[in-house]
């Protein structure tokens, strides 16, 4: 015998999901047609449970499908659907594995639990902040409120996310590019030139030799270059994913020239927007600090603020808790100060994340634009020295004759 979990249609077209205990899939259908429902889908419920595993291990894949389902079920929570039947809406509109997670959802709530609960058990999904302004939503009663501002939290960083990606679309094109042309110049191109110029029997010169060395080992050693390549890759997302490794990155990345500084302001824009947001809902203060430095990614601003919550909750000031951590400019620690004086910490914290936004966005495309040409540049130089030592001894055989 064995648990499944179900998906089907009753006969007032609505859809209806649940668990059912049968020896086969095919028993689990037949059981169901007996009870009038129209099936749609049967899947064993270990499966499920195996679905869900595999959200964990990649948190944040469906955030864009999550924005989505957020404002869907804040729409349809609006014109006054239960909580269940909504969810059954937004289980029929969804495919693949988020539906999966949608219906396990489903069935947590249909059987008692609370929707911030049942969100809470899908934590490479749903993320903490989610969590947490549902969870407010619930103990307020303005659930559909709440999850309208969550979704537009949610959209705005998911649209300054894109902006960055885009921005950084055609240096990486640009690159891919260059690596495919050397490759098939090196292996293929090269190897027919280069025997001709080897037959003559003259010496070559050293730009030639270079060349020929390069492709000699890109045709002999290929295969065993990528494998180390890919080994090094593994290892080093490895390290990254340890504790000390993660923060020795971060540590890297904010000392870094020019990249430091934007990494620094898209991290403390987030962090100011999930405070903003947390506190605009109802949450006091050290909480949604707390919140935000389990949201945000950077270890380094996450000890920061962990820091900073645990100054504050000891009695010191707001402005003095910042600065002493180290990890905020003077203006981030101003606009706190300002903010705790007049009362506006909220409309002071979400002028800071709109500021440091468009910084970081207009920053990085220049950064793009300026990369563009110097990858042309890199790649032509690139070229052009392939070319050169391969003309390179037929001129000078031509010069002896």
């Amino acid at each position: 015998m064995g648990v499944f979990v179900y998906q089907a249609m009753n006969s007032s077209a609505s859809n209806v999901q649940g668990t059912i205990v049968a020896d086969s899939p095919r028993e689990a259908r037949d059981q169901l047609r007996a009870q009038g429902l129209l099936v749609e889908a049967v899947v064993p419920q270990v499966e499920v449970a195996k679905r869900r595993y595999r959200m964990r291990d990649r948190p944040g894949r469906h955030a864009a499908q999550v924005s989505l389902a957020v404002r869907d079920l804040a729409t349809l929570l609006a014109t006054g659907i239960g909580l269940v039947d909504a969810l059954d809406t937004l289980c029929a509109q969804y495919k693949g594995r988020f539906h999966s997670s949608l219906l396990s959802l489903r069935e947590r709530v249909a059987s008692g639990n609370s929707l911030s609960d049942a969100m809470a058990e899908e934590p490479g999904v749903y993320d903490e902040l989610t969590v947490q302004m549902v969870r407010v939503g619930e103990n307020a009663g303005t659930l559909d409120t709440v999850l309208d501002r969550l979704a537009d939290f949610r959209e705005r960083y998911l649209l300054f996310k894109d902006r960055i990606t885009t921005a950084l679309m055609y240096p990486a094109i640009v690159i891919s590019l260059a690596i495919g042309v050397s490759i098939f110049l090196m292996t293929v191109v090269l190897p027919m030139l280069l025997e001709n110029l080897v037959e003559s029997g003259r010496p070559l010169p050293w730009p030639t030799r270079v060349l020929k060395w390069m492709s000699e080992t890109a045709i002999s050693h290929g295969w065993w270059i990528v494998i180390a390549l890919g080994v090094v890759a593994m290892v080093v997302v490895a390290l990254l994913r340890t504790a000390p490794g993660k923060r020795l990155w971060h540590r890297a990345l904010f000392a870094l020239p020019i990249l430091g500084p934007l990494a620094r302001k898209q991290e403390i824009a987030r962090a100011a927007i999930v405070i903003s947001t947390l506190m605009r809902n109802g949450i006091v203060f050290v909480d949604a600090v707390e919140i935000a430095g389990r949201v945000t990614g950077n270890v380094l601003l996450r000890d920061a603020l962990d820091t900073m919550r645990a100054s504050v909750q000891s009695g010191r000031d707001i402005g003095e808790a910042l600065q002493a951590t180290g990890a905020f400019p003077p203006m981030v620690v101003q606009i706190f100060v300002v903010g705790q004086q007049t009362g506006q910490l909220e409309e002071m914290l979400d002028r800071l994340a709109s500021g440091y936004e468009r910084q970081v966005a207009s920053a990085t495309a220049r950064l793009s634009a300026a990369l563009e040409p110097i990858l042309i540049v890199c790649l032509a130089i690139f070229v052009g020295f392939i070319l050169f030592a391969t003309i390179l001894p037929i001129l000078e055989a031509g010069n002896v004759l």
